[in-house]
């Protein structure tokens, strides 16, 4: 009787769960060759709840200043098997794409940070997980923190 109770307590140590707790990034494989794993983890705060986390993912371009820019591809979110922790790929970083205003040949070019086309992306906060991101070298990953309103508006009637 012994042995199994000492048997099944090496076994729910020796789950995914178990060594999660100690490192959650041995869930999250190194970046395979081309690509950079970028992790974000974010501080505890009092009141997750009423914070999300943008992912916004591009590059660092020169553009000039007039036009609007941005980079096909599309960032998938994968969940890790016997995690079930997410981690956010882009594979490939798809071409530039922008608007077309004519523009000055003679005006400067402008360094400027181009992101993926689409809906922002935002996660949940949550400070006990990070959030793990595997982009094709020379992609930039970047973030911002959103705060909801304290206050609340009733929806009218109709």
């Amino acid at each position: 009787m012994k042995t199994a109770v000492a048997l099944a307590v090496l076994l729910a140590a020796a789950t995914p769960r178990a060594f999660a707790a100690a490192d959650p990034m041995q869930a999250f494989p190194p970046a395979e060759p081309g690509q950079v794993r970028h992790v974000i983890a974010v501080p505890p705060l009092a009141s997750e709840a009423d914070r999300r986390v943008e992912l916004i993912v591009g590059k660092t371009v020169s553009t000039d200043a007039r036009n609007r820019y941005f980079f096909g591809g599309r960032l998938e979110r994968e969940t890790i098997r016997g995690w079930g922790y997410d981690r956010y790929v882009l594979k490939e970083l798809g071409p530039m794409a922008g608007t077309l205003m004519a523009v000055d040949p003679s005006e400067p070019k402008v360094e400027r940070f181009v992101p993926l086309r689409g809906e922002p992306n935002l996660l949940r906060y949550n400070s006990r997980l990070p959030i793990v991101v595997y982009v094709p070298e020379g992609v930039e990953v970047r973030y911002r923190i959103w705060r909801a309103a304290p206050d609340t508006v009733p929806a009218p009637k109709g």
